[in-house]
């Protein structure tokens, strides 16, 4: 399993635009064949940062997803409203305690 983690930094104006797209398009992206998990955080300092938090079967999983449709509408719609450059980790998760 891999687990992906995006940041992102919307100008202010934009943010009701971002969770509007992120809302109508939330469904699609966890039903994409390969993810298995999906959530959204927004930072408690700054309200203009937010977090996607995501698993994904494999690294190829992932990789399907960036080259679909899906993704191109997605990142089309949301590429414009970045106040800074987004940052992205793909991470091995090492341990769980709930």
């Amino acid at each position: 399993m891999l687990v992906r983690i995006v940041k992102m930094g919307f100008y202010k104006q934009n943010i009701e635009v971002f969770l509007q797209n992120f809302d109508d398009t939330k469904t699609r992206i966890r039903a994409f064949e390969g993810c298995n998990f999906l959530e959204l955080y927004r930072d408690k300092n700054d309200p203009s940062i937010f977090f996607t938090y995501s698993y994904w079967e494999s690294e190829a999983a992932l990789e399907n997803y960036r080259k679909s449709e899906l993704f191109n509408t997605v990142w089309s719609k949301v590429k414009p409203l970045f106040s800074i450059r987004p940052e992205a980790w793909s991470v091995d998760k090492l341990q769980s305690l709930e």
